[in-house]
């Protein structure tokens, strides 16, 4: 899982960078995924500007030019839509987007490449009249910031940046003059705000949750559920936000905290959780773990007379498809993902192409919900190209997206693919 797979590359990097979290994909103050912000909620409005703070000195920065048509290959029917040109600028020259990301990263620099590569997928597709500016970045926050100052003032939008704490402090200045399109949540602590020209579109493991815990509360009315959760951060982070709305919704909920040894869960702790079910019985489950560790749970929870409780979980539980296996083991649990994952007939998700294995390394499932956010982030920065002040909406390859833009606080909401597996591979729901 996306937000898992992060979390380890920072715990192995010691290098604290981003935070949704997928699994995607991170507790860290620079993770991938954000901590429980609602995204359906619009912000408040805008404090009173604070004054600019010097211009820091420009980092040293590689930047790529990219301004090519878009190739006249077949469309898919929602992609052959006419649309207007984006507005050019003075002398006539292109739109100009700036793609901030950290490649220079030891720590995120493979996610920043595998966003960069579904960005680039996409601008080939449908980039005319765009010119595409790659800026590369380290890991250092003031560096992010002064390149994103520079980004700015040679570009009409900037796309990025990546890692959690960047973002955060570009959300907290008052740097924000043009359209940003930041590709993770801002930590706002107390009242969330963000500036009117920012747009957050990060993965969220946590509103991924929200969604799972209102979806198992229309299909299990008056439920009283049992939240189960490995010992890892971003499984406590997943299991903490389905508490926290399966309360809000009113219905009754409990926790079962395992811990997994080498990521394998304990057979004395099934035994307890078995005989738990027993004593106190719950009527719907999730979990908050790893495609294996949902595994082990299903087989121990199969026997009478538990085997018929349903069990629901985020994209956590779902490897990828170089990752699955053939087998009932996991059949009948129900979890949400990304069309890019679960939805290979759906038309957006066939206009792209694939992102590709490097040196026989199999593409996880984190890399390519990566790149799938790379598609979307051109698709949404090129809408907003064309009409920056708007509200739309975007079947993605990340969900299906609704943005509002440039009518005071933006708003963004991802509504993600409800799964259920059938002999080793999740399928969307009634497919």
């Amino acid at each position: 899982m996306l937000y898992k797979n992060i979390n380890k590359l920072i715990l192995c990097a010691a290098v604290a960078m981003l935070a949704s979290g997928c699994s995607t994909p991170c507790d860290a103050p620079g993770g991938l995924c954000a901590p429980i912000t609602p995204v359906t909620s619009a912000p408040p409005a805008k404090v009173a500007a604070r004054p600019k703070p010097a211009t820091p000195p420009e980092p040293e920065t590689v930047v790529e030019t990219f301004a090519v048509p878009s190739p006249d290959d077949a469309r898919a029917p929602e992609m052959m839509q006419v649309v207007p040109q984006p507005q050019e600028n003075a002398g006539g020259r292109p739109y100009r987007i700036a793609l901030l990301l950290p490649l220079r990263s030891e720590a995120l620099g493979r996610a920043a490449d595998a966003l960069r590569a579904g960005f680039m997928a996409a601008r080939e597709r449908d980039g005319h009249g765009l010119e595409i500016n790659v800026v590369e970045t380290g890991d250092s926050t003031q560096e992010v910031l002064s390149a994103y100052v520079t980004a700015q003032e040679k570009n009409d939008m900037v796309v990025g940046p990546l890692a959690r704490a960047a973002v955060t402090a570009i959300a907290t200045s008052p740097l924000v003059d043009k359209p940003t399109i930041a590709l993770n949540r801002p930590d706002l602590r107390g009242d969330p705000q963000i500036p009117p020209q920012m747009l957050a579109i990060g993965l969220s493991i946590e509103e991924e949750a929200r969604q799972v815990a209102e979806w198992a509360a229309r299909e299990n009315p008056s439920a009283h559920a049992l939240v189960i959760s490995g010992n890892s951060s971003w499984q406590k982070r997943i299991a903490s936000a389905i508490m926290a709305d399966l309360r809000r919704l009113g219905l009754g909920a409990r926790s079962f905290d395992m811990m997994p040894v080498n990521g394998y869960l304990q057979d004395a702790e099934l035994v307890a959780l078995r005989t738990r079910l027993q004593n106190e019985p719950a009527s719907v489950l999730f979990a908050a773990l790893d495609p294996d560790q949902a595994r082990q749970l299903k087989i121990a929870l199969s026997a009478p007379p538990l085997g018929d409780i349903p069990l629901y979980g985020t994209s956590s539980l779902n490897p990828g498809r170089t990752m699955y296996r053939a087998g009932p083991e996991l059949d009948g649990v129900r979890l949400l993902d990304l069309p890019w994952l679960v939805q290979r007939d759906h038309p957006a998700v066939m206009a792209y192409p694939q992102p590709e294995s490097r040196d026989e390394v199999r593409i996880s499932a984190d890399m390519e919900r990566v790149y799938a956010l790379g598609i979307d982030a051109f698709r949404i920065a090129r809408e907003i190209a064309y009409q920056p002040q708007r509200r739309f909406q975007l079947d993605g390859v990340t969900g299906q997206l609704t943005i509002d833009f440039g009518n005071g606080p933006s708003w963004f909401e991802r509504i993600e693919v409800p799964a259920e597996y059938h002999n080793g591979v999740p399928s969307p729901v009634g497919q």
